[in-house]
């Protein structure tokens, strides 16, 4: 899908420090001290344009949000519909998966989202893909010791891909759906990308899963 540049979408982010965190690295072990409050810290990693995690920091207004993207324009349409609808328990993030630690301390996020992240289908691009075995060590060291980690593709190989690297790090699995939508659960959080590609008939693959010791 072809990225569209928005003009002074930089600027606009710059705009709202009080919703927008353009150096986290800054506040790495801070984040509960940001909140002002004690509540568990929910992380989606390549948040698109905002829906799952505005909607969702909603339905559970108790848990701390924070959405990591890396691409402005994309920031920017998640900007928009915070200050349309203001959440308290939202911040948007400015930065990259690869520099996870650089912006966390142990155990500091309760759990993961990874929805449909970018297959990276040519295999001189595996280790890019967000469920490659570098990219699970540092999700090991972010999350609690019961933290877990949700991941929603539409991409089967990049499924067969994760859960094959999951098993070999030893992970347990919590669930596995090959067909989310065939019984769609009602506390399912649809993302925008989630429901283009429900209606163009694609299939959904949910699969929640935890590190062991």
């Amino acid at each position: 899908m072809r990225l569209r540049n928005i003009a002074n979408a930089r600027k606009t982010l710059e705009q709202h420090p009080e919703m927008v965190i353009l150096d986290p690295a800054r506040h790495k072990g801070l984040w509960k001290k940001i909140f002002e409050n004690n509540n568990p810290i929910f992380l989606e990693i390549g948040m698109g344009k905002g829906q799952f995690i505005c909607d969702l920091s909603e339905r559970m207004s108790d848990v701390n949000f924070l959405g990591l993207e890396k691409y402005d324009s994309v920031m920017f349409r998640a900007l928009q519909r915070l200050v349309l609808n203001p959440r308290q328990n939202v911040l948007l993030l400015r930065g990259e998966a690869e520099n996870l630690l650089e912006y966390f301390a142990p155990g500091e996020i309760e759990r993961l989202y990874l929805n449909f992240s970018d297959p990276w289908p040519r295999k001189g691009n595996i280790k890019r893909r967000l469920t490659h075995m570098e990219f699970l060590d540092r999700y090991k060291i972010i999350l609690v010791p019961d933290g877990e980690i949700h991941i929603k593709t539409d991409n089967r190989l990049f499924f067969e891909f994760t859960l094959q690297h999951m098993n070999k790090y030893g992970m347990r699995f919590e669930l596995i759906n090959l067909d989310l939508h065939a019984k769609e659960p009602k506390d399912n959080i649809r993302t925008e990308y989630e429901e283009s590609r429900s209606a163009a008939g694609a299939v959904i693959y949910l699969a929640v899963c935890k590190f062991i010791g």
